[in-house]
C-alpha cells in the first residue's frame, strides 16, 4: 500500500477519512478475484464474526462458515454450550441449510416461535420417521388461530428436492418450477436440510470454510484469567479449529502468560491474540506466540471506551502500523472493529489486514445468538451488548458472590442494551455478506487485484474531507 502522490498524513485516520484511488487493471470480471484469506486458517472470504454472546452463536456460525468465513465463539458462555454448539456445527451440511422441523399435530403458535430462528422462514413438517410431509410459513397461518394444528394450515403440495443435485441443478428446478425454497430429501426420503433459489445461487459464488476433515470452521475465545491451558484443553476437546486469546488490552502481562498456556497445549493449532493498536504490543504478542494479532481498542460500536478513558486510536492508523510489523515477523492481522459498509472491509484489506472481524452490523440479523423481538410498530429487531458493558460483566461474573458482582459491575466501558433493527430487505447475515463480498471483489477490480495479497500491494490510499466522505454517499431520496 502507498499513500496517493506519496503523501503521508500527519495524523492518524479513521476508515472514513480515507478513500481507494483506482489504478490500472487488468481484471475482467469479479469472478476472477480470489479471497481467500493470507492468514491461512482456511477462511475464503475475509470475515470474521466478532466473539460477541449476542451475535456469534451456533446458526451464526454456522451460516458464516457456510459462506467462507468464520465465527468465533464468546468466552462467557459455558464450555457444555461450546461443545453442543461446535458438534451441531460441524455436522451441517456444506450446500444446505438447516432446517426448522416440526410434526402435523404440532400448532402454529409453536412454529411461530420457532420461525425467525432461521432466515429462510419457513417449518418443514415431518412424520415420525423424518419425511418431509408439508411446509408451513407465516402467511399460511394468517386467519387461523394460533392454536390450530399445522396439519390444517401446511402446504402439502410442495416439491422435495433430492441431495445429490448441484447447486446449478437446484437453481434451474427452482425456475422451472416456480418456488422458492424446498425440503432436501436423502435416497430414502428423509430431511437432510432445507434451500432456498438464493441459496443455491449463492453456493455457486461462495466456497465454505473447512477444517482439516473437511468439515464447517469454528473458532472459539479465551479470556487471560483462571486457568487458560485448561480451557484451551476443553476448547479443542470440543473440536474447535481456531483459538482466539481475547483481552481488551492485550498489551500486557496476562496475556503473555496466557499465550504461552495456549501454545503449552497445543504448538500447531492457529492462535490469535489481542487487542493492540500500536507496532510494539503486535511484536510483543507475535513473540509471546500469536500467529495472527487482534488489531482494535475502541471502535466497535457497543464500545465506550474511548469517550470512558482516552484511550485507543484510529483504526485505520492501528491496522496499517500493526500490519506492517506482522508481516514483517512472517505473521498476520485481524482488523477489530469500525466496520460499518462494505468499503471499510476493503480499507481494512488494504491496510493489510489478512481478516476482518465484524460484530454489530451482524447483531441485527436472524443468524445473532439474540432472540427476536417485537417493538410496539411491529418491527423485528435483536437486542445487542458490549462485552465490557456492565450486562456482560454481570453475565461473565455469574458463579461470584453478589458483592463481587456488584464491585465489578460499577466498571464498564460498553453498551448494556441496544436495538438493532432487522432490515427487511436484509434481514440474513447472508444478505450483508453478499454486500460485503460484492464490495471488496469490485473494489479489487478497480485497483487490479486477484488476491488479497495483491490488494494490500495494489492499493493507493488517498486521505479526504468529512465533505470528501459525504460526497460518496447515495441519496435513496430526491433531495
Amino acid at each position: 500500500m502507498q499513500f496517493l502522490n506519496d503523501r503521508t498524513p500527519s495524523h492518524d485516520l479513521t476508515y472514513s477519512d480515507v478513500f481507494l484511488a483506482p489504478g490500472y487493471a487488468d481484471v475482467a470480471s469479479r469472478m476472477q478475484v480470489d479471497l481467500t484469506t493470507p492468514d491461512g486458517i482456511g477462511t475464503t472470504i475475509p470475515i470474521v464474526v466478532a466473539n460477541m454472546t449476542a451475535v456469534a452463536g451456533r446458526r451464526m456460525a454456522e451460516t458464516v462458515a457456510r459462506r467462507g468465513g468464520v465465527a468465533v465463539l464468546p468466552q462467557d458462555i459455558p464450555a457444555e454450550a461450546i461443545a453442543d454448539m461446535t458438534s451441531a456445527v460441524k455436522r451441517s451440511h456444506l450446500l444446505f441449510d438447516t432446517p426448522i422441523t416440526l410434526h402435523p399435530e404440532d400448532r402454529i403458535i409453536n412454529a411461530l416461535d420457532l420461525m425467525h430462528k432461521r432466515s429462510h422462514g419457513a417449518v418443514i413438517v415431518i412424520d415420525k420417521a423424518r419425511r418431509p410431509v408439508g411446509i408451513f410459513t407465516e402467511v399460511d397461518g394468517e386467519g387461523f388461530d394460533r392454536f390450530t394444528p399445522l396439519e390444517d394450515v401446511m402446504s402439502s403440495h410442495t416439491i422435495a428436492i433430492s441431495d445429490t443435485m448441484s447447486p446449478e441443478e437446484l437453481f434451474e428446478t427452482f425456475t422451472e418450477r416456480r418456488v422458492h425454497l424446498a425440503p432436501v430429501i436423502d435416497d430414502e426420503g428423509r430431511l437432510a436440510g432445507v434451500i432456498t433459489e438464493k441459496g443455491a445461487l449463492r453456493a455457486t459464488h461462495y466456497r465454505p470454510a473447512l477444517d482439516r476433515t473437511g468439515r464447517l470452521l469454528v473458532a472459539a475465545a479465551v479470556g487471560v484469567n483462571g486457568d487458560v491451558a485448561a480451557k484451551t484443553r476443553t476448547l479443542l476437546e470440543t473440536g474447535v479449529d481456531v483459538i482466539v486469546v481475547d483481552t481488551a488490552h492485550g498489551h500486557q502481562q496476562k496475556m503473555i502468560e496466557a499465550l504461552e498456556a495456549v501454545r503449552s497445549v497445543n504448538d500447531d493449532l492457529p492462535v490469535v491474540a489481542g487487542n493492540v493498536v500500536t507496532a510494539a504490543g503486535t511484536k510483543d504478542l507475535i513473540n509471546a506466540g500469536a500467529d495472527i494479532v487482534k488489531v482494535g481498542v475502541g471502535p466497535g460500536a457497543m464500545c465506550t471506551t474511548r469517550m470512558m478513558t482516552g484511550v485507543g486510536r484510529p483504526q485505520f492508523s492501528a491496522v496499517l502500523d500493526c500490519a506492517a510489523t506482522a508481516r514483517a515477523a512472517g505473521k498476520h492481522v485481524w482488523a477489530d472493529g469500525g466496520v460499518r459498509h462494505p468499503r471499510d472491509v476493503a480499507l481494512a484489506l488494504a491496510a493489510g489486514a489478512a481478516n476482518v472481524m465484524v460484530g454489530s452490523w451482524f447483531a441485527g440479523t436472524f443468524e445473532s445468538a439474540a432472540d427476536t423481538l417485537r417493538d410496539s410498530d411491529g418491527r423485528l429487531y435483536k437486542e445487542n451488548y458490549g462485552m465490557a458493558s456492565r450486562r456482560a460483566v454481570t453475565f461473565r461474573s455469574r458463579g461470584e458472590t453478589t458483592f463481587e458482582r456488584a464491585r465489578k459491575e460499577m466498571f464498564e466501558e460498553g453498551i448494556s442494551q441496544s436495538r438493532m433493527y432487522l432490515d427487511p430487505k436484509t434481514p440474513s447475515v447472508e444478505d450483508i455478506l453478499d454486500r460485503i463480498v460484492t464490495g471488496v471483489r469490485s473494489a479489487s477490480t478497480y485497483i487490479g487485484a486477484t488476491t488479497i495479497d495483491e490488494f494490500h500491494e495494489r492499493a493507493i490510499i488517498g486521505v479526504q474531507s468529512f465533505t470528501g466522505y459525504t460526497e460518496g454517499q447515495p441519496i435513496p431520496e430526491s433531495w
